[in-house]
């Protein structure tokens, strides 16, 4: 019988994949200061903000509501020279041998798991993509050591739920038993031409001219748009809400609409707080206090307070996509300013405007 346990140090994070990632970095001995980088650094270095707004009978609530593209974490191991494979597969046996074949070396290893499959979290929602990172397994006792950017701890899965949650077909997507092989590289590259293009990849996606993999599809949507376009969608369809919904799934829709703002892994508006956070780590490690930074700044912090707005009312509602507007702004100002990066946003938008 195997047991066996990687020292790991974690600390507890606002959204799985930025957490995950900020853990394993500090584990890899990575940074670009001394014990690694922030959450919000690696948010902000995926290059992945986004917003994606879907309304369908078919979903519970009706109203779904993300604001990160799906390649974040393949995006922020690429920018930092990482040479990695994503695995996936439908048996399950073969689906943990990824896991084993890992930890067995001394690496800790990050998969996808469905949060409504993973006891320790007790929720009733059902997300697939969730990345928590196995750090151990125990033959004996048939538990995993698990590491959770919603636990402060270590969190010990029986290896029948682990499998539950890494086999789900919930939305959005299946899990597949998905497992991140990573070599990390010896050291992180020069940190100025990957902040550049990592800025001006989240200023693509919010624009709608990056190329990335596609929001899940959901059927019968009755809307269904991302980026700006979907900011302002997302505002005008709110407004109708109490026309469109009976109590219940007023109620309901409200509800979650909070939860995927404040508390779905978001680290806070919606992922703005993050990116905020990190653009500032980028600032004070560049030594650069431009203007285009300090807006920046604050644009992503008035983003993410106009979404955490308990009401939402009208006037908020309509602020919103002028905000967003800012923000992108914003994004594409302090790309330039950091000087040479690997997107050009002018040519990847170009027919689009």
């Amino acid at each position: 019988m195997t047991r066996i346990q990687i020292p790991y140090r974690h600390r507890k994070g606002g959204h799985c994949g930025s957490g995950a990632l900020r853990d394993l970095t500090e584990w890899a001995g990575l940074g670009w200061e001394t014990g690694g980088p922030s959450e919000g650094l690696v948010f902000a270095l995926g290059g992945a903000l986004d917003f994606s707004y879907v309304r369908s009978p078919h979903l519970s609530p009706q109203a779904y509501l993300v604001g990160r593209a799906n390649d974040l974490e393949d995006d922020y191991l690429t920018r930092i020279g990482a040479k990695f494979v994503v695995q996936s597969t439908d048996d399950p046996d073969a689906g943990w041998a990824f896991v084993t074949d890992e930890v067995d070396k001394g690496r800790p290893v990050m998969v996808w798991a469905d949060i409504g499959e993973l006891p320790y979290l007790r929720v009733r929602l059902h997300m697939s993509r969730n990345d928590i990172v196995i750090i151990g397994y125990d033959d004996e006792q048939r538990v995993a050591y698990v590491v959770d950017n919603d636990r402060d701890t270590n969190q010990l899965v029986p290896f029948d739920d682990l499998r539950r949650a890494r086999s789900s077909v919930g939305f959005p997507t299946p899990t597949r038993h998905t497992t991140y092989q990573v070599d990390w590289p010896d050291r992180v590259p020069d940190l100025r031409p990957i902040a550049g293009a990592a800025l001006a990849a989240s200023a693509a996606f919010m624009r709608g001219g990056a190329v990335g993999a596609p929001p899940p599809r959901v059927e019968a949507a009755e809307v269904e748009s991302s980026g700006l376009k979907g900011v302002q969608d997302f505002a005008d369809d709110l407004r109708c809400w109490p026309t469109l919904f009976d109590d219940d799934a007023l109620t309901a829709a409200l509800f979650g609409l909070g939860a995927f703002i404040e508390k779905a892994g978001t680290g806070g508006g919606l992922f703005r707080t993050l990116q905020a956070q990190g653009c500032q780590d980028i600032a004070d490690l560049l030594h650069d206090a431009s203007k285009a930074w300090s807006a920046l700044a604050a644009a992503a912090t008035n983003v993410g307070t106009s979404l955490r707005s308990r009401s939402l009312a009208a006037a908020d509602v309509a602020m919103i996509p002028e905000a967003e507007m800012r923000l992108v702004e914003a994004l594409e100002d302090a790309s330039r300013s950091v000087g040479t990066v690997d997107i050009d946003v002018e040519s990847q938008l170009k027919g689009l405007l």
